[in-house]
Parts: structure tokens; sequence; C-alpha cells
């Protein structure tokens, strides 16, 4: 059966040589320093004695009888139980073509005989420290990948569960605003002022609700639907976003302007959906008394990326609240003072991952919020 080498407190090294003074010295050298040794006097020795116990390292000599030292560490590097195993060769062979050879064969070190004591421990506990790092990056690593393969499950089944909550929740939530208006128009000269306001509250709190399951479907098949990508005149997209948002600009007086826009990679619906959420926070995150003024502007990178700058003379965002910005929920402002459901901005995040871009935001409290992305370029378009 085989089995692992001891803890790296007491490591296993494996000294390879046909000499028994080799073997003798070097073995009582690292015994008296606290390392577990074994011994093997040819080739086939040292690969039987690894099947049974894979050592930490491997102390090797090139000339021998039966199978060379280049041989032995080749067959070692073939092995998925022994090629991280770092070997350093120790022989008398002073000359270059031997040293790369012996690197060639996959040695991680060289020592040439005769060998000084002092040179020898400190390139095994160089060569020990090195595997054991590695062998931590390996194991840090294979954890990483488990927690990623864990969130991202966890995140599907978020998703998956947003999308059939909303969806099942959309015909009882219908039910109540149709109720809600039927009792309007029938009975609204019977209500008092008392019931009216509850009525109203009704109306207020089934619209805030319908919006948010709206914004929720939106967030679960941006990230779970197929993106269709394809050429995409941006200018088109913008004008369908205004048309979207016509009823807001005509109520706040909002001006906007824009740079000639590009043809991009993308899917078109999610694009009319990332400038539609944009602008209209840039008009309803507006300051008392301000019209809003937008400027869509652009810039194209070395990458085969244009890079859009859309910039309000809203409100702002304080520094410390950046993080918030693009997280699902996350509110900056009071509802009562800036109605909405927190998904918005973490909607055209996704969106932007799905396009193979990136979003960030740069803002100055009183003065004004950017919010800039990058899309792809078709290859005939790129500056």
């Amino acid at each position: 059966m085989i089995q692992l080498s001891a803890e790296f407190n007491k490591p296993v090294i494996l000294i390879v040589d046909d000499q028994p003074d080799n073997l003798r010295v070097l073995s009582s050298m690292l015994m008296v320093k606290g390392y577990n040794v074994r011994k093997a006097i040819t080739g086939k020795m040292a690969l039987a004695t690894c099947q049974k116990v894979v050592p930490d390292l491997i102390l090797l000599d090139i000339m021998m009888p039966d199978l060379s030292g280049y041989e032995v560490c080749e067959s070692l590097q073939s092995n998925p139980l022994t090629c991280q195993v770092p070997v350093i060769f120790l022989s008398a062979l002073d000359d270059s073509t031997a040293k790369v050879k012996a690197f060639s064969s996959g040695g991680a070190d060289y020592i040439t005989k005769p060998f000084q004591t002092e040179e020898v421990l400190a390139r095994i506990h160089k060569q020990l420290t090195i595997e054991r790092l590695q062998r931590q990056l390996v194991q840090k690593n294979q954890e990483l990948q488990t927690l990623n393969k864990e969130l991202r499950r966890s995140n599907t089944e978020l998703e998956q569960f947003a999308g059939v909550a909303s969806h099942d929740l959309q015909s009882p939530l219908q039910l109540i605003m149709g109720y809600a208006d039927m009792l309007r128009w029938q009975y609204d000269t019977l209500l008092d002022e008392k019931g009216e306001h509850y009525l109203s509250e009704i109306s207020k709190a089934s619209q805030r609700m319908n919006q948010l399951i709206q914004d929720l479907l939106s967030y679960s098949r941006v990230r779970a639907g197929n993106v269709e990508l394809e050429p995409i005149d941006c200018e088109v997209v913008l004008t369908e976003a205004l048309a979207n948002l016509q009823d807001d600009i005509n109520g706040s007086g909002a001006c906007i302007t824009h740079d000639p826009l590009p043809i991009v990679i993308g899917d078109r619906t999610q694009l009319i959906q990332l400038f539609q959420n944009i602008l209209s926070n840039a008009i309803k995150f507006r300051r008392p008394q301000v019209t809003p003024k937008i400027n869509i502007s652009l810039t194209f990178t070395e990458q085969k990326f244009a890079e859009f700058r859309i910039q309000d003379n809203g409100i702002g965002i304080a520094e410390e609240n950046y993080p918030l910005v693009f997280e699902i929920f996350k509110r900056i402002h009071p509802y009562n003072q800036y109605p909405g459901t927190g998904i918005g901005m973490s909607l055209c995040k996704k969106i932007i991952e799905r396009h193979g871009g990136c979003i960030g935001v740069d803002s100055q409290l009183n003065t004004g919020t950017t919010f800039f992305f990058t899309l792809t370029l078709p290859s005939q378009v790129q500056p």
C-alpha cells in the first residue's frame, strides 16, 4: 500500500547512491538534523521505494550500474505520484553537459562532489521550503475552486429562486391590484377620507411590489438567459431607451446630449435595459431646483473596446458608498426620498459582465455622478 511521507517537521529524504560510504555520510548528516532518511543503492531500488513511500525530497547520484540518475529522474517525472518530488543531483561530474542533462530530465538542483555539508543542508532546506509552499498553494487553489464552485451554485439557485418566486407572485399581486381598482371604481363615493387613504396605500404598495417583481425577473433573465451577441447600433439602442423614459424626461425637463455612438457587439434588449437604468437614475437622483443635464461621451481603447461615460449633474454619491452601488438590494438613499428597488445598477453590472466588459462609478457629492462601462467593438470598426 502506498504511503505518503511524514509531516513537514520530519521530512522523508531518499538518498540514491551506489557507494556505501556516500550513503553512510549523507544519511548520518541528515539524521542528525532530524530528517527521516531512506536509502537505495540502485535506480531500480529507488523507484521501488518511491512506490511504497513517496519521499519529500530525493538526493540522486548520476553514475549507477543499472539505471542512470537521468533515467531515474525521468521515470519519477512521468509518475503522477512522484512528479512533484524535488530531485537534487549529487555527482562528481562537473561539466556543463551533465548539469544541463540533469535539469532537462527534471532535476531541481545540482551539487558537485565532493560536497560541503553546509551547502547540501542549505539546498535541501530551500527545496523543501519551495515544495511545501507549492503544496500549500495547490491546496489553497483547490479550496478556492471549491468555494467558487459553491458560490456559483448558490448564486444560480438564488437567481432561479428569484425568477420562480417573482413569476409565482405576479398572479396574487395582480389580483390585489385588480380588487383595489374595483373598490375605487364601485365604492369611491362611499369611502371616507381614511378609507381613501388606505386604498391609496394599497395601490402604492402594490405598484412597488410589482416593480420589484419585474426587476427581479429582469435580473434572473439576464443571469440565466442566453445572450444574443450581434452587431448593435447604439444610436438605435439609445433612442429606444429615451422613448421608454419620455415621461420622466418631460417631467424633469432633463437635457440629454451625446457623442455619435458606435456599433458594438451586444444583446439589443439588454443594452436598452442598461442605458435605460443608468439614465433613469441620472434623472431620478437630481438636485432640488436643478434641471438634470446628462451627457454620454465615448472613447476608444487599444484593447478593442468602446468606453461609454454617462455623466450627470445630480446629487452625487459619497466615495465610501461606491461598493454598494452595484450590490443587489443595497440602497444608499431612503425610499421615501428616492423610490426604487435597489436592483437597477446590479442588473447593469450583470449585463456588462455578460458582455465581457467592465463597469464603474466616479462621483462627487452635490456635483454629479459618472458611470462608465466598456463594450466590445466589431472587428471591422475597431480603431
